[in-house]
């Protein structure tokens, strides 16, 4: 008897430590994972082969989210191969900067990869995922953008907007099987908050008085991906240790 064909899942920014932490979730629940770099391919390669080795099915692949066209050429090379029905919008960038200081390419910059690159990875995968009637959508997001941070208007704003956009797009797609949701972590250890914060910062913000682990975010995230979140949608799900 032939076994179904996998889930695949497409995690952009994977090569990253949280990306890497939730390729490594999704791959020990069985599905066949494809893992998106910019400019760390080598990272996500190795990551690939580690998954593999363990007995699991990956693969890399790098484009540029701001790029709308390398993105949707990369993309339509990647569905030639089957339905991507799983897909992970890790990637984004800080560039902090108090507001009157901020440079005009620092905003830029982190909206294009943030929410640009939302767009442009999300709105060709859309329809194919709703041809199989069947998909999760998960946008990883930041305590940022419900709390606010100063130094960081720009992300809090792109994060944000990933907000707005979850909730609306999870009515488009509500009825044709897919669920849209957000991740909204809090301070967590991965090299994107090394430095950031001190013990004592830590200490004082999370009610928890300590970051969370990348394993834990990856935790939640598989289980929106799963089946068991078949009736979990537009929603915005905080993960930060009581943080208000």
């Amino acid at each position: 008897m032939n076994q179904p064909s996998p889930k695949r899942a497409l995690v952009t920014g994977g090569s990253g430590g949280l990306g890497a932490a939730i390729c490594r979730r999704l791959a020990g629940d069985g599905m066949e994972v494809i893992i998106h770099a910019n400019s760390r391919l080598a990272d996500a390669q190795a990551l690939a082969g580690r998954i593999v080795a363990e007995g699991g099915r990956a693969q890399a692949v790098a484009f540029d989210v701001t790029d709308a066209s390398a993105t949707t050429a990369a993309l339509n090379a990647l569905l030639d191969q089957g339905a991507i029905q799983v897909l992970v919008n890790n990637a984004g960038i800080h560039d902090d900067a108090v507001f009157p200081g901020m440079q005009p390419g620092q905003w830029q910059r982190v909206i294009d990869v943030s929410l640009n690159g939302f767009f442009n990875v999300t709105q060709p995968l859309t329809l194919p995922m709703i041809r199989t009637r069947w998909g999760r959508i998960i946008n990883i997001t930041s305590v940022s953008a419900v709390m606010g941070n100063r130094g960081q208007v720009n992300y809090s704003a792109a994060k944000g907007a990933l907000h707005a956009a979850t909730r609306s797009l999870s009515l488009e797609v509500a009825s044709r099987g897919i669920t849209v949701n957000a991740v909204a972590p809090g301070i967590i250890d991965t090299g994107m908050a090394e430095g950031s914060f001190s013990a004592e910062d830590i200490a004082r913000m999370v009610p928890m008085k300590r970051a969370g682990k990348a394993d834990e975010v990856a935790e939640l995230v598989g289980f929106l991906a799963s089946e068991r979140a078949n009736y979990i949608t537009g929603q915005i799900i905080s993960i930060n240790g009581g943080m208000a």
